[in-house]
């Protein structure tokens, strides 16, 4: 699979800047100000204002990239930047290095946000920006990693106040034509999607590529002209308010997210769950595997395990994602259906007590079930995880229920 034809950058450059455009569509610039210079050179303005090279380039005038594209000392640079990237990500890694595998394994890495660039608002906070750290960090290293998320239309909200001091919630909507990223084909060279089913109606979710140094980030979108008006909306807002939204989005991430890798053609040995809000893809891969190998669910659950990851980040067990059980059997009858069990044992999945039909749904339950790898961000945090997670792991004693740091 590849990105769908070229980016609008290729059309607007003339010939002798056509390496900027396959430097602007590389997220290496976020971290590695080589290129600094050049954006300014296109359009200071912009370039300052935004941090955004696709806005520079889109915005400066045709008489200016002319003007560029006849400075020998401007082209030369170019070409220079763009033998150094090239260079980069082709040389030997540290991870190629001190592990010689053949072929190396692939890491799916999970996460609702990616704070990788205020060019790029995909996130909201700290989750995000440390999800963004991990791909830069794993592009220099050569980690074997692909990411995926959501392509939110809107993102999070940005906050203003009004002449009273109140809180203001702004949206403002990110254009896909001037973001570093690109719509991913199938076979056939028309756009990729993957289908989820819902109640009366397939929901089709489109993929786009951003490039993160050597990684792949797959942002899975609804906004498909294929769907309804409410199914388009479904990653539109990052954390969409109510509950039945935010459930959506977890589907989305989850199935739809390791559906998109089948798509794509990966074979992942590793799925990292950066927090619980991916869970679900724990589910699919049982799922898939167990479709594949012939066995039973939970077999097949019990197979994939291994190569399950939990990052959790939250301190405290009351803002977890939960969901109530109505909800699940909304959209679950299915889903369970096509697993081969009773919906009452993927519920089951996700509480402390698996037969208490009172319990809601909590997505980090179903995360720590489902990962043989439970991983805390400090070592203060892993001594409160595994306070919270010891409803999960009763015959354990409380320091050595499994999340480490």
């Amino acid at each position: 699979m590849n990105p769908a034809g070229s980016h609008e950058l290729l059309a607007m450059l003339p010939p002798p800047l056509a390496p900027l455009a396959r430097l602007a569509l590389n997220l290496r610039w976020v971290w590695n100000h080589a290129l600094d210079r050049v954006w300014e050179a296109c359009n200071p303005e912009v370039w300052h204002q935004t941090r955004n090279p696709v806005l520079a380039i889109q915005n400066t005038p045709r008489s200016r990239l002319e003007e560029l594209a006849r400075d020998p000392t401007f082209v030369e640079r170019v070409r220079q930047l763009e033998r150094s990237e090239t260079e980069h990500l082709s040389r030997p890694s540290w991870f190629q290095q001190a592990f010689e595998l053949d072929p190396p394994p692939v890491i799916a890495y999970f996460s609702m946000e990616y704070g990788l660039t205020d060019a790029m608002p995909l996130y909201s906070g700290g989750l995000g920006v440390l999800a963004g750290d991990h791909l830069k960090t794993a592009s220099d290293l050569g980690v074997p990693i692909v990411a995926v998320g959501l392509f939110y239309r809107e993102g999070y909200f940005r906050q203003m106040l009004d002449a009273s001091g109140a809180q203001l919630e702004i949206y403002a909507v990110n254009s896909r034509e001037s973001l570093p990223v690109r719509l991913v084909a199938d076979a056939e060279g028309t756009p990729l999607r993957v289908a989820i089913q819902l109640p009366g109606r397939d929901l089709r979710v489109r993929v786009w590529q951003a490039s993160v140094g050597r990684v792949p980030l797959y942002l899975l979108d609804s906004d498909d002209p294929l769907n309804s008006p409410f199914d388009r909306g479904i990653t539109a807002k990052l954390y969409a308010g109510d509950g039945e939204a935010r459930y959506l989005q977890e589907i989305v991430l989850g199935i739809g997210g390791w559906r998109a890798l089948e798509a794509l053609g990966l074979e992942v040995d590793v799925c990292h769950l950066n927090e619980g809000h991916a869970a679900f893809a724990t589910i699919e891969r049982a799922r898939m595997f167990a479709q594949s190998s012939g066995c039973d669910f939970f077999t097949a659950l019990w197979a994939t395990r291994g190569g399950n990851v939990f990052t959790t980040h939250t301190p405290v067990a009351a803002a977890f994602d939960t969901f109530p059980v109505p909800l699940l059997y909304k959209y679950g009858l299915n889903y369970a259906r096509q697993c081969g069990v009773l919906p009452g044992q993927l519920i089951g999945l996700g509480r402390a007590n698996p037969d208490d039909p009172d319990e809601p749904f909590n997505m980090a339950y179903l995360a720590a079930r489902t990962c043989a790898r439970v991983n805390g961000v400090s070592e203060l945090h892993g001594r409160v995880s595994r306070r919270i997670f010891a409803p999960l792991f009763p015959r354990w004693p409380e320091d050595e229920v499994p999340v480490t740091h």
